[in-house]
């Protein structure tokens, strides 16, 4: 019963203190979404989105006979080399993917 209580009062505690704006509940969730393949084209074009014009990096990555093109963000070309094997951490978005951290697999 005094467990019970005690959570209670600690749930009580922080849904109390989380209404009164001047305390913040972070955690460390990963959300983002993770690619690996050999580099097989690179493109830099334009998208049209909700807000105007933006510049996206087109990368296609080849991995067990099958690709898969991601669009990220920005001018990108130098992240990814060609014929190199990458795995790009990415969070992505609704007209461009946004990257975390590409590696170069050796």
């Amino acid at each position: 019963m005094e467990r019970l209580l005690s959570l209670v009062l600690t749930v009580s505690l922080l849904v109390f203190c989380g209404g009164c704006g001047n305390v913040f509940f972070r955690g460390a969730i990963q959300t983002g979404s993770t690619i690996t393949g050999s580099v097989s084209i690179v493109q830099i074009s334009s998208v049209v989105d909700g807000t105007g014009t933006v510049q996206v990096t087109f990368v296609t990555f080849l991995q067990n006979g099958t690709s898969s093109t991601i669009g990220f963000c920005g001018d990108q070309t130098s992240l990814f080399p060609l014929d190199q094997t990458v795995r790009a951490n990415f969070n992505p978005g609704s007209s461009c993917a946004t990257i975390i951290t590409v590696v170069i697999i050796i």
